[in-house]
């Protein structure tokens, strides 16, 4: 909203400094500023609300260390969280941004089903909170609604330039020297030439079958990753820095997606309008590292469901629009070995009940992090070489833009 109004005052009254807002590392920078504000300034206001409301967490005794001490703290901290990034991204991004549309409905599409999970849970004293059942149809109902635009709208496109022949001037007043296309190309990191288009799946000329295909796999990230940041939410401050960790990442890659120059140079492709999410990313990573203050150990409030699906969601968006949905694996690594460790358990429990007639386990405890609980390894420590690994697979990750 600020950038219309400055807009507005910059082309009609010409005042001094409005003209800022028209550049993305400008508004990118105070929506940082704000959404840290909200989140440090109202904070202990709503962690104080809570208590008030006893929306507290109950704690399932599962033999950890200083599990119990926990019982009590207030959770739907999220809530904090979706506010720090919407408002800041109301107020600094474009928001007839398609991109920037999709993403706010994501955070609260996902905050919703998150937070009537929590409402269960501590109004209805339910400890399973919402069907698992239900939880998955309204993901891949957010899933599905993300395929559909970024399939079918016509301002979701790749910009594909055309080189001029050298020694050959080319008059302003030629038609620009690019194409813009619908496309279902992504990126294959470490690989030569790194497009592959879903519809290469298609072994027949039917769009529809493309769309089905491409649907699909939206529909996998977004309920994957969502309940990847969900599962990994289970000790002091490890979603919350992960996923800062992860929003950086992807706040490098959209601005140099959005901007020509860059992508050019890195032979990235280049996606209109997706330097705008830049605004978003910086709204996120200020929003997780603003939660931090009161949610690093000993945490004075849990983010619940509200929150790490709503972060696990937008990532997953950001990374489907941005074309880097198969840097995932790598770029949410702690998300993915968090997932994975809880199937193996589960599987391999069950593989071996049903062969042996006892219940066999690989890790200590699901998901991993409770493992090193049990290894009796302090939650800090825990928590913080989580955040290294997570840093590392971002190095990773960014460097796939050189090495191929």
């Amino acid at each position: 909203m600020l950038y219309y109004l400055f807009n507005y005052l910059d082309r009609e009254f010409d005042l001094v400094g409005a003209g800022v807002f028209q550049y993305i590392s400008f508004r990118a920078g105070m929506a940082v500023l704000l959404s840290l504000l909200i989140t440090i300034t109202f904070g202990e206001k709503l962690i104080n609300m809570l208590r008030n409301k006893q929306v507290g967490e109950s704690i399932r005794d599962l033999g950890l260390e200083g599990q119990m001490a926990k019982k009590g703290t207030p959770t739907m901290g999220g809530l904090i969280i979706i506010a720090a990034i919407v408002i800041p991204t109301l107020l600094f991004a474009k928001l007839e941004n398609i991109y920037v549309i999709l993403l706010l409905i994501t955070t609260l599409g996902l905050g919703a089903i998150g937070f009537l999970d929590d409402y269960i849970k501590v109004f209805k004293k339910n400890k399973e909170g919402l069907a698992g059942k239900f939880k998955v149809v309204g993901q891949v109902g957010i899933g599905l609604l993300v395929g559909a635009v970024l399939y079918f709208n016509d301002d979701v496109v790749v910009r594909e330039f055309n080189p001029a022949p050298q020694e050959q001037t080319i008059s302003i007043t030629e038609a620009p020297n690019y194409v813009d296309s619908k496309s279902t190309t992504t990126t294959i990191p470490f690989v030569k030439n790194n497009e592959l288009d879903y519809d290469a799946f298609n072994p027949t000329d039917n769009k529809w079958i493309t769309a089905a295909i491409y649907i699909l796999v939206v529909i996998f990230f977004v309920t994957a990753i969502s309940n990847g940041a969900n599962i990994t939410d289970g000790i002091d401050g490890l979603a919350a820095g992960t996923s800062a960790i992860i929003g950086l990442t992807l706040a490098i890659f959209a601005y140099i997606s959005g901007n020509a120059i860059f992508s050019d140079y890195l032979n990235v492709m280049f996606i209109p309008n997706s330097g705008e999410l830049v605004i978003f990313c910086t709204a996120f990573v200020g929003a997780c590292v603003g939660f931090l203050w009161y949610n690093s150990y000993p945490a004075q409030v849990f983010m619940g469901d509200t929150g790490s699906l709503s972060l696990g969601g937008i990532i997953a968006v950001l990374a489907l629009v941005l074309r880097k949905e198969l840097l995932i694996p790598v770029l949410c690594g702690i998300f993915v070995i968090e997932n994975l460790s809880v199937i193996i358990q589960v599987s391999y429990f069950k593989y071996t009940k049903k062969k042996y007639g006892e219940g066999r386990r690989i890790f200590r405890m699901s998901p991993l992090h409770h493992h090193y609980q049990k290894m009796e390894i302090p939650e800090a420590k825990i928590v913080t070489r989580f955040w290294i690994v997570g840093i590392l697979l971002a190095i990773i990750t960014l460097a796939t833009l050189k090495l191929r």
